[in-house]
């Protein structure tokens, strides 16, 4: 017994097919309708897959054809397969591949394929940090877009690369990504200990004294850490910028007042009180927070992008307006530089690139973050 497949389009043309390929005595054993080509469930194609089988000798051609008539009795459906699987080896071992690629489907952590030059990219954004969900809709859309503009052109690296770029921005236009505009009295810096605060500071107080020509003053409540203070004093006295020590609230409330006639009070804060409901409660009964104070929060890039996720949790009782990240010298991986505006949805102000007052502070715009985060791809 010979068997075969066609793919077709319709019952009658296989019909033709079988007749001119293997003669009035083939018999059509199995048929059904399948989705052919595409590409990510996109452009696919019905076809109908006939299976068809021919025997010369006569008894086992009406053996066949009685089956095909009596399709509702099971162990007779069941003799075609059989039958396949011993007679065809190329069918069986189209089955067997098929039958391993939905099993790789099933599996959760199955690892999707791009068509190059995507995967490419896909594998560089996850070595910078990129997350999963992030940088799955990225080149799922990239993807999508190229297919749709034409199935059949071959995307070039630098047109993969200039596509995501333009997708990046499109994306992180909803973001407040901009330096300060210090149109608020007060800006608070917040943040943990270690990810270079003090030194921010004293770069936004000599760009603002410096270059804006603005009356600008200090206060710090980080008494924690007596090294801190002493650092923002030594700053102070190079700026030429008056500075207050407050230990409690009291002495909040009096460097308000003494400051009264500032165009700006840059507040260094201790990252362990805004942890305290009662603090940032009564913190607020002296400093209105949305009326006149801005608050950023300053992070490492040197962080796992996780921590830096819990940090901004850890400050979730006050409202973060913008992010400074520093420390970017010290990385070569920049996700979280991506993953910020668009997974936690918050803006970037400035980005530290070093120690030097106030050389080593970088404006933020969604162009600057998009080239560094590509800066070092090299298409495979």
């Amino acid at each position: 017994m010979k068997i075969k497949k066609y793919l077709v389009n319709s019952l009658s043309e296989a019909k033709e097919k079988v007749k001119d390929d293997l003669g009035n005595d083939a018999v059509i054993l199995h048929s059904k309708e399948i989705q052919t080509g595409g590409f990510l469930g996109f452009f696919t194609k019905k076809k109908l897959e006939v299976i068809v089988a021919v025997d010369p000798e006569p008894k086992k051609i009406k053996a066949v054809k009685e089956i095909e008539k009596k399709p509702q009795i099971k162990p007779l459906e069941a003799k075609p397969i059989q039958v396949t699987q011993k007679q065809d080896h190329a069918l069986l071992q189209e089955l067997h591949s098929l039958k391993e690629m939905v099993q790789t489907l099933k599996k959760p952590n199955a690892k999707q394929e791009y068509p190059e030059p995507f995967q490419s990219l896909s594998t560089f954004l996850s070595k910078q940090g990129v997350t999963e969900a992030i940088r799955e809709s990225l080149i799922y859309e990239l993807v999508k877009g190229s297919f749709l503009k034409d199935d059949a052109k071959t995307v070039t690296n630098e047109e993969a690369v200039n596509q995501l770029k333009q997708l990046l921005k499109d994306k992180m236009k909803a973001t407040l990504i901009q330096p300060l505009t210090f149109n608020k009295k007060y800006l608070q810096i917040v943040g943990p200990t270690g990810v270079g605060k003090t030194t921010t500071i004293a770069k936004i107080a000599a760009i603002t004294s410096l270059k804006q020509q603005k009356k600008v003053a200090f206060i710090t409540t980080d008494t924690y850490r007596i090294a801190a203070v002493e650092q923002l004093k030594t700053y102070a006295k190079i700026l030429e910028i008056p500075l207050e020590v407050a230990y409690n609230l009291e002495d909040l409330q009096k460097a308000k007042e003494a400051f009264a006639e500032y165009d700006l009070v840059i507040i260094d804060t201790a990252g362990r009180n805004f942890r305290d409901p009662l603090y940032v409660k009564e913190l607020s009964t002296i400093i209105d927070f949305k009326e006149e104070a801005t608050t950023s929060l300053v992070v490492s890039l040197t962080s796992k992008y996780d921590d830096i996720a819990a940090i901004i949790e850890q400050f979730s009782m006050i409202e973060i307006e913008q992010l400074i990240l520093t420390k970017m010298d010290e990385t070569s991986t920049y996700g979280a530089m991506i993953n910020l505006p668009l997974e936690q949805n918050k803006g970037i102000a400035y980005i530290s690139n070093g120690q030097n007052v106030p050389d080593d502070l970088i404006e933020a715009t969604p162009s600057f973050l998009i080239e560094k985060l590509l800066e070092g791809y090299q298409h495979a």
